[in-house]
Order: structure tokens, then sequence, then C-alpha cells
């Protein structure tokens, strides 16, 4: 659904992706990892289009969209979830989940979607006439993500799913996103909470200094984790 291929990309002439290449597919969640500043939200950005990448090629369903406009992205059906609860403070949360229409090509589909995300974070109809504003800041990433569901993207890129969350409402996020996931569509995860992540997830991939560490089945990360972690111990000192 998704191929990125020797991606470069940074601000300014400051590179901070340096040739990456990864592949999302229809009805899995690619876990993507990494220490503060290893480039992983730019790498997001990059490939939804909001920092122009110097060099390699991002393709959707085969088609080539590197550089494409967000918003062109988003009616093509690629879709980012920033962190920090990006949502429309000032409007109603009925209001911010009907936004996701306007990516949307069958908009009559809109009443059962919302349905949907009522059912699986009651917590949204509750406060249905409330503002934004108003919610925590748990609620408004939940908001967030129930309006790229409304969307129906074929490629969900969610940047930090657990920024500003409180701990016990990440578990239920992450099998919202699952359950996405097995419906047909290809999600991408950055996340630093790798523990609590990875059981959610079906492969991953650990970015350092720009550049990918290691790529596994994320049944195999602790694992392998362990191993690069040695590696890198034995090389330091080897002086």
């Amino acid at each position: 659904m998704l191929e990125v291929d020797s991606l470069t990309a940074g601000y300014g002439d400051i590179p901070v992706v340096r040739g990456i290449t990864l592949a999302a597919k229809a009805g899995e969640i690619l876990l993507i990892g990494g220490e503060n500043g290893a480039g992983k939200s730019t790498l997001l950005r990059a490939i939804a289009g909001f920092n122009r990448p110097s060099g390699g090629r991002v393709l959707l369903e085969g088609r080539d969209v590197t550089g494409m406009a967000p918003e062109r992205l988003a009616q093509a059906g690629l879709r980012l979830v920033l962190d920090n609860h990006r949502v429309f403070p000032e409007l109603t949360v009925f209001d911010n989940l009907r936004m996701g229409v306007a990516a949307r090509a069958d908009r009559s589909g809109f009443g059962r979607s919302l349905e949907e995300i009522y059912a699986v974070f009651p917590i949204l109809k509750e406060r249905t006439s409330q503002r934004a504003r108003d919610l925590s800041g748990g609620q408004q990433q939940i908001l967030a993500l129930g309006q790229a569901f409304i969307a129906q993207p074929k490629v969900l890129l969610c940047d930090e799913p657990s920024m500003g969350v409180a701990q016990m409402l990440l578990p239920p996020i992450l099998a919202f996103l699952r359950n996405w996931a097995r419906s047909g569509t290809a999600v991408v995860i950055v996340e630093q909470h790798l523990t609590i992540t990875r059981p959610y997830t079906d492969r991953a991939m650990i970015v350092r200094r720009g550049e990918v560490a290691l790529s596994c089945p994320s049944a195999e990360l602790d694992a392998r984790l362990a191993e690069l972690h040695e590696a890198r111990t034995q090389a330091y000192a080897r002086g």
C-alpha cells in the first residue's frame, strides 16, 4: 500500500532522515521506534508531504506521490495524525469528526463510521456537543483518531499516539488501531513506548540518527534490540 524508497529529508540544508526504505502493507501495523531526535517524526512528515524530501521516493499504491501537498495526499488516501492532539479547538466534537468527510470518497457512509467511533469511544458520544478545547489531552487524541477514521484512508500514519495520554488510555487506542488495520488499512505508528505498543503491531523498525538500525517482525523485536545493544557495547569496549 505504501512504499518508501531511500527517502532523505530534513530542514533546510540539514538532513534528518537519510536513505530510509520501508513498506507498509494493507492489514498490518508497522511500528517505528527510536530515541528522541532520531528522525521518526520527520520521516512521517516527509511521507505525508509536510516536509519536502530531498531524495528518494514515496509510492502510494504504486503511484509516485513524492512531495505531493498534504491535502492532495489526504484526497489520495494517505492521512497523518500528528502528535499533541491536533484538532479544531473551537469546533464541537461532532463537527471535528465531520471534518473527516472532506477526504472521503463515499460520504454516504459517514453515519455508519460515526456510530463505530462512538461504540469504541463512548466518551466522544457523551461529549458530542462539547468544544474540543474543553476535552482532556487523551480525549483530544481519541478525537483526532476518530476524525482520521471517518476519512477512511488507505494508509494511516500516526505520530506518538501516547503523547499526553494517560497510560490507561493507550491500550484501547492501540486495540482500535489494530482492529482498524485488520479491515484493510495500512497503519504506521511512531512510538517510543515499545513495550506497550509492540504486542499490537506486526512489524517493527528502529531508527537511529536518521537511518534504519534494524527491521524485523514485532515478535522478534526484544531479542533483536538486545543483540543490537550487545553489539554496540562490544564496539564501545573495543574503542
